[in-house]
């Protein structure tokens, strides 16, 4: 057993950067190298090309950018590749990998773990029809179902790696899960190891989006401006109690910094101690990260809370169709004639649709892009002369969103002075496969892992009951002799996502002593009047729509929007369905400080 293990996270979605893999390789004394593909609107994607193909629904370029042009070199160092590139069909896959080590002349193994696919099973899920975990919505109905995947974890992909494996391919399975399996594989971790395996989820987590950890996506984006272009992708080394180092090759483009690291610490994930993944529950409310050196931050205090006895499922299916399109308007009063042409768009779709005696859209989109719509209340531009119109519909029928598209372009001649845009084809209706997640106990779910020597089924072992963690005190309320309101961003850093219809948006205070006033500052009022337009909200929920979470240790708060993405990345038709602009919102609306701290601090700096 390593005292110390060394992990590269080249892919954080499908379609990242093919320069990951030979920089990492580049980089030498890796014990593994792991690729992240999936997300839910991944999974939509794929699950809607095997439906056409049955060979397809896996993420292609794992095997043409990621493994081809490097086999020969992952051969000769020994290390070791863990990938959910499988998406919906890994047996595919594997075959297409196993053909290309062929070809090569190369001997690696390849595993496969499978058993995440749960369509054989819908008939028994539809029984039991369970609520949606998030909204309580009832289950589609079973003609709609697309795709049923379970969300697994890295026990299966440890026990492939005993077995001999040199590149481990699964199917849906938590993004960290990839890390993990390599980290329970080398030291040995069980079940009972609750915060050795919180450390190793974390590790994985501030993995699975490769450059948001080094730069990418970063509040203090010209910190790292000047060589982005060959940012370094992020290395984790990992010690036996979870404990990890996060670093990145020499010579490479990008930060590691609390900042960096703690931006993706904070990243999607929801309620901070309720971080529930299939082999532990785990607590990041208590984790410290120290700057041992430049670019090299030490991160631990991960705690673990019991074993879930259930995997997280992902259901799509097939919830009508939609399309957009963007009309560009600039010259004097641009904004109101957008806003007219779009009213009048619409206008003359509802009418055709009552002559057709079909029903109205289901959902409508008006954002006028350039004349800040995305900061509903805390606009603070008057009328703009360049604006773009993005338009989109849903409907169950195609034919009805097929008339919104014939309808808006052909008031190119009928429309106020002013429209222009770039010549292309006119987008066409799109099937909406929408999300559906709820939970399947681990004893319904049959996992495999197949490999050289043949397949074996992987039985989950139970663990400790999940306990909840007692809640940290959130700040004191600070006082202050004289105030000043200055913009969020002064006082922290922010990273935002999503998780189905649900945005999380986490806050890093750059400094100790900041934290206070932005726990006072980021209220719920305060947040509702800057993502109110977003909210999806009924009187019984309003309460409810908003959550804040604190992490003492690391100086930070995470937010929680129920119901602000218009249905989420698979489903919506806003601009922004995955919330990644929503912390840019936040840092820019004013809040209240000590001008004496902020002064002293920026003195310091």
């Amino acid at each position: 057993m390593s005292q110390q293990l060394r992990i590269g996270g080249a892919s954080g979605f499908w379609g990242d950067a093919s320069l990951a893999t030979p920089q990492l390789l580049a980089a030498g004394g890796l014990d593994f190298i792991v690729y992240d593909y999936l997300a839910e609107i991944t999974m939509a994607i794929l699950a809607r090309a095997r439906s056409r193909d049955a060979t397809a629904g896996y993420a292609t370029d794992f095997i043409t950018s990621a493994m081809a042009p490097n086999l020969t070199e992952i051969a000769r160092q020994g290390l070791r590749i863990i990938s959910n590139a499988g998406g919906v069909n890994p047996e595919a896959c594997a075959a297409a990998l196993r053909a290309e080590i062929k070809t090569q002349g190369l001997a690696l193994r390849v595993a496969v773990i499978t058993g995440d696919d749960l369509m054989a099973q819908r008939d028994k899920v539809a029984a039991r029809a369970p609520g949606d975990m998030f909204s309580g919505a009832p289950m589609p109905p079973l003609g709609q179902i697309a795709s049923i995947n379970a969300y697994l974890g890295g026990f299966p992909i440890a026990q492939a790696l005993d077995r001999g494996a040199d590149i481990v391919i699964t199917g849906r399975c938590v993004d960290s899960a990839v890390t993990l399996g390599a980290a329970i594989h080398n030291f040995g971790w069980g079940p009972q190891d609750l915060d050795a395996l919180a450390g190793g989820s974390l590790a994985g987590h501030i993995l699975e989006c490769g450059p948001q950890a080094t730069g990418g996506n970063f509040t203090d984006w010209r910190a790292v401006a000047q060589d982005l272009e060959n940012i370094g992708y992020p290395i984790a080394e990992i010690g036996p109690d979870g404990s990890f180092d996060v670093t990145k090759p020499a010579g490479t483009g990008g930060l590691v910094s609390r900042a960096t690291v703690g931006e993706q610490l904070l990243y999607e994930i929801g309620d901070p101690q309720a971080y529930l993944l299939p082999d532990v529950a785990c607590d990041f409310s208590q984790v410290r990260l120290t700057q041992i050196a430049p670019d090299r931050l030490r991160v631990a205090g991960a705690r673990g809370t019991g074993v879930p006895a259930s995997y997280k499922t992902c259901l799509t299916y097939a919830d009508g169709f939609r399309t957009g399109h963007v009309f560009s308007f600039y010259g004097l009063e641009a904004e109101e004639k957008a806003r007219h042409f779009a009213d009048t768009v619409l206008r003359r779709c509802r009418a055709a649709l009552r002559r057709m005696q079909a029903p109205d859209f289901t959902d409508v989109s008006v954002e006028l892009l350039g004349a800040e719509s995305q900061f509903g209340a805390m606009r603070q531009a008057g009328p703009q002369r360049e604006v773009v119109a993005k338009i989109a519909v849903r409907h169950p029928d195609a034919r009805a969103v097929a008339l919104f598209l014939k309808e808006a372009t052909g008031l190119g001649l009928a429309t106020p002075p002013g429209l222009s845009g770039f010549a292309g084809a006119r987008p066409k209706p799109t099937p909406v496969l929408a999300l559906f997640s709820y939970l399947t106990p681990k004893d319904q779910v049959a996992v495999r892992v197949s490999d050289d020597f043949g397949a074996i089924d992987y039985v989950a072992q139970p663990g400790p009951a999940v306990v909840a963690p007692a809640r940290p005190s959130p700040p004191v309320t600070p006082q202050a002799d004289r105030l000043c309101e200055v913009p969020l961003i002064d006082l922290a850093w922010a990273r935002s996502g999503d998780k189905g219809d649900i945005a999380n948006i986490g806050v890093l205070a750059r400094d100790p002593g900041l934290m206070p006033w932005i726990w006072a500052a980021l209220t719920p009022a305060h947040l509702r009047r800057v993502f109110g337009h977003f909210l999806q909200e009924s009187d019984a929920v309003e309460q409810a729509a908003i959550e804040r979470f604190y992490l003492p240790e690391c100086f930070a708060m995470n937010i929680v929007l129920h119901g602000a993405l218009g249905g989420g990345g698979t489903s919506s038709l806003r601009n922004d369905p995955q919330a990644k602009g929503y912390a840019q919102l936040l840092l820019a609306a004013p809040v209240l400080v000590d001008a004496d701290l902020l002064e002293r601090l920026r003195g310091q700096g």
